[in-house]
């Protein structure tokens, strides 16, 4: 029994299945980057809440092909994965006995009240990000927002009772310095005059300390929601170690207590148990849906306020190379928040958004294939420090 306790709580990172989720995501966010500054800049579609309004309207599409893939390559029926999420989603809303919840009623009014407050949070940071993008340069937009790996340890540490500790703090921090680095130092892109020379565009942003700004606003708020979304609308998982380990056996002080804490524990076993039948990232996948349907549903609205009053003016692309670089935007937008609501419950806000501050070192090694930057110094300590600070704080944390 001691060997099968420790087995339960031995974090397994997800298993190769993470780790690719995780290699998608940072090779998405890098895509969804810099096709959306190329839409709005270059090819000069500047509508940015269109584009918001777009791409996560598109999240509905992540459910319905995971469920595809999983009839196409498993022997899972259709009716046994919904009744799955169903009956898991009920045990979660309603905190009963997920043995007994297909007797019960689905909290409708709930979930959807989840899913109106989940897209509200989660469209605030993305909404700035997209406004972002049009005034302070790509480079600057995607330093800031990845701060909020900083914002998502504190506010773990506040909301998820973390304890604080040195090695994750120092850890957090260096990845950022690390951006920093690689952003601000000597490994800057060829210089105006040189790409002018060379025939090349330059882009111009009109109010780099504004983007700059809303930037930072949307990086704390995407903090604020990586933990907010693991307390209150991840699964529960087994991946992850106990705060503190047990070295003792607890007594009951009465036969009462003892049968109210068979109960309890006897439903945490089962709740596990209907967590771990569903397949890896169909729930997160399913709530993800439920974000894109909802705006697709809801924030339409704002698009003719907007129209109306002049601040956007309502216009569909007029070439061919426009809607093809906005359907990137949206496949990579959708491959990039799918998979990252995914590792969100598996590895917790704080690795995950640590991890993802390797999209720079990404970045900086297309740069340097493409010859758009070169190899410096500062380069190589920024990218160095990201990725020492992602293998510290994934062993201290795994």
């Amino acid at each position: 029994m001691a060997g099968e306790r420790e087995s339960s709580v031995t974090p397994r990172l997800g298993g190769k299945t993470a780790l690719v989720t995780f290699v998608a995501v940072i090779f998405a966010f890098v895509g969804e980057t810099q096709l959306t500054q190329y839409v709005q800049t270059t090819l000069g579609y500047q509508h940015s809440f269109f584009l918001f309004y777009v791409v996560h309207s598109s999240f509905v599409l992540s459910f319905p092909l995971h469920l595809g893939y999983l009839l196409l390559t498993t022997h899972h029926s259709p009716r046994t994965l919904i009744c799955g999420l169903t009956s898991i989603i009920t045990a979660q809303l309603t905190s009963r006995d997920p043995r007994i919840i297909h007797t019960s009623q689905f909290p409708l009014s709930r979930f959807l009240v989840v899913i109106l407050m989940m897209t509200a949070v989660y469209s605030i940071p993305a909404l700035l990000w997209f406004i972002a993008v049009v005034y302070a340069p790509v480079t600057d937009v995607t330093a800031i927002w990845n701060t909020n790996a900083f914002f998502a340890y504190v506010f773990s540490v506040k909301l998820l009772n973390l304890k604080w500790s040195l090695i994750r703090m120092c850890a957090v921090c260096l990845a950022i310095v690390g951006v920093l680095t690689i952003v601000y130092g000597d490994s800057t892109p060829l210089s105006t005059t040189a790409a002018v020379a060379r025939g090349m565009t330059v882009t111009q942003t009109p109010a780099p300390l504004f983007g700059v700004i809303i930037t930072l606003v949307a990086s704390v708020t995407y903090g604020l929601y990586q933990v907010l979304y693991k307390k209150y609308a991840a699964l529960p998982s087994d991946l992850e170690p106990p705060a503190e380990p047990t070295q003792y056996t607890h007594i009951p002080a009465s036969a009462e207590q003892a049968s109210h804490e068979e109960i309890a524990s006897s439903s945490l076993v089962a709740s596990n148990q209907v967590t771990h039948s569903l397949p890896f990232g169909l729930h997160p996948n399913f709530l993800t849906a439920s974000i894109g349907l909802c705006t697709l549903c809801v924030l339409w609205i704002p698009l003719i306020v907007l129209h109306y009053y002049g601040i956007e003016e309502f216009a569909l692309p007029t070439n061919m190379t426009t809607f093809a670089a906005i359907a990137g935007i949206c496949a990579t937008g959708v491959i990039f928040n799918a998979g990252y609501m995914i590792l969100l419950g598996v590895w917790g806000p704080i690795v995950t958004s640590v991890g993802s501050l390797l999209t720079i070192v990404l970045t900086l090694i297309s740069d340097l294939m493409l010859g758009s930057v070169g190899l410096t110094a500062g380069g190589i300590l920024g990218a160095g420090m990201i990725v020492g600070a992602f293998a510290v704080l994934a062993y201290d944390m795994f």
